[in-house]
């Protein structure tokens, strides 16, 4: 590794200030890689200055006297960037008037650098994937094979691992691009000398730019500066310095002053529980769109299924407890209906009986009739279910004082009576 001391006329060379261990190593990797031909992928933060690497590797390799070209993949809409990386032909599209050499055919013998690699649609990747692979393309419209010898770096803000979990990036095209990887450390892990740094450095620079004093800033207003955590990095760091800069009458600037310029101070740093899954998700075109859409509901269609089965294990459950406690409720009154349907014809026996004997208390004198009643009555009463001559109130007579017939039952005479043979019970 290089020491410190040889890594500063790099560093005075491309606008690198700070000491940090994380960024000497990265510039020490991308000094390491520059006389080859690998690719290299660079990772961080957005605002870290990812683009001065790409740079640094072009002007220390053999191909520094060749083309350097810049895209934004980010900034290029899906339907042209196939037509601006690799050129097309006259009339392969609506507006193709003329034929177009993409970046790549211009860049032969150069260096091209993707920022955003992450933001390629996946066609546009396959196509990548060849001329890292083989050298070789071909334009939109045309069928000929063409050759290119370029050296690809590339960058990212995104978790490229993550995105090949998605299947939002090629697994393939990742290991070829992230031959060599260089990551940049967010501002907030470096020490706080480089904040400092940065912050005298960006003011003198305005400064200089518009004729006026720089700003320096108070105790306090450091402190607030340094317990900062920009998200933002070092372009957000010298937003906020030249619009101090340029507002601020005050040379010296105090922490509330400094305050107002910090929209992410007032803020609370909580803990909190985020779905990075979900966070990560990044969609290119209206189409990804749909189809997330289409994938949500097949997810919530299939946990719906999942419910209707587990209701109706859980329904046919039930039904089997109450058809069991049902059987033997049949069971139980089974036997009652057949009770029901003795006491129906014993019923019926006694109306029966009751006619007869109407008939034939019609034809006795009163006296033999009302022994026969009584005995008849206290007869039934022994014989027939507990209560059941007092329900039937057609057998009892009318003109028949109970109490009377009490005291017949109590008569010895009722015994005569009983024994008559002439009396035809049928």
């Amino acid at each position: 590794m290089m020491t410190t001391k040889d890594l500063q006329p790099v560093k005075q060379r491309f606008g690198i200030i700070g000491s940090d261990s994380v960024l000497n190593r990265a510039i020490d990797v991308a000094l390491q890689v520059a006389p080859t031909d690998l690719s290299v992928l660079i990772t961080g933060e957005s605002g870290v200055g990812k683009e001065i690497f790409p740079q640094i590797i072009h002007q220390n390799s053999p191909r520094k006297h060749k083309q350097y070209i810049a895209v934004n993949c980010g900034a290029i809409p899906e339907g042209t960037i196939d037509s601006e990386l690799f050129g097309h032909e006259k009339g392969s599209f609506t507006g193709a008037l003329a034929d177009r050499k993409g970046y790549f055919e211009v860049a032969d013998g150069g260096t091209i650098f993707l920022d955003e690699v992450g933001e390629l649609p996946s066609s546009t990747q396959a196509r990548l994937l060849r001329v890292l692979e083989s050298g070789e393309f071909i334009k939109v419209g045309s069928s000929k094979v063409q050759k290119t010898d370029v050296r690809i770096t590339a960058a990212t803000n995104v978790n490229l691992a993550e995105a090949v979990q998605q299947r939002k990036f090629r697994e393939d095209l990742y290991y070829r691009l992230n031959t060599v990887p260089v990551q940049i450390p967010p501002l907030r892990e470096r020490p706080e000398e480089d904040i400092l740094l940065l912050f005298r450095k960006f003011a003198s620079d305005c400064a200089e730019k518009y004729r006026m004093p720089p700003v320096s800033l108070e105790e306090d207003a450091r402190q607030l500066l340094l317990n900062y955590r920009w998200p933002g990095n070092i372009r957000e760091l010298k937003n906020v310095t030249e619009r101090m800069s340029v507002i601020e009458r005050e040379r010296t600037i105090t922490a509330d002053e400094l305050r107002m310029y910090l929209p992410n101070l007032n803020m609370e740093k909580l803990p909190a529980l985020v779905n990075w899954e979900n966070s990560q998700k990044v969609f290119s075109n209206e189409r990804e769109i749909l189809y997330q859409v289409l994938f949500d509901m097949k997810k919530e269609i299939s946990g719906v299924k999942v419910e209707v089965a587990n209701l109706e294990v859980r329904l046919t459950k039930e039904i089997s407890i109450l058809s069991s406690k049902f059987d033997v409720l049949d069971e139980r009154y089974k036997g009652n209906n057949e009770k029901i349907i003795k006491v129906e014809q014993e019923i019926k026996e006694v109306i029966m009986v009751k006619e007869k004997i109407k008939t034939l208390v019609d034809v006795m004198p009163t006296n033999e009739a009302e022994q026969l009643l009584s005995y008849i009555t206290r007869h039934f009463q022994l014989t027939t279910p507990s209560g059941l001559w007092d329900s039937i109130e057609e057998v009892e007579p009318d003109d028949i004082d109970r109490q009377m017939m009490h005291e017949m039952e109590s008569d010895p005479d009722c015994n005569e009576f009983v024994n008559h043979d002439d009396i035809d019970w049928d």
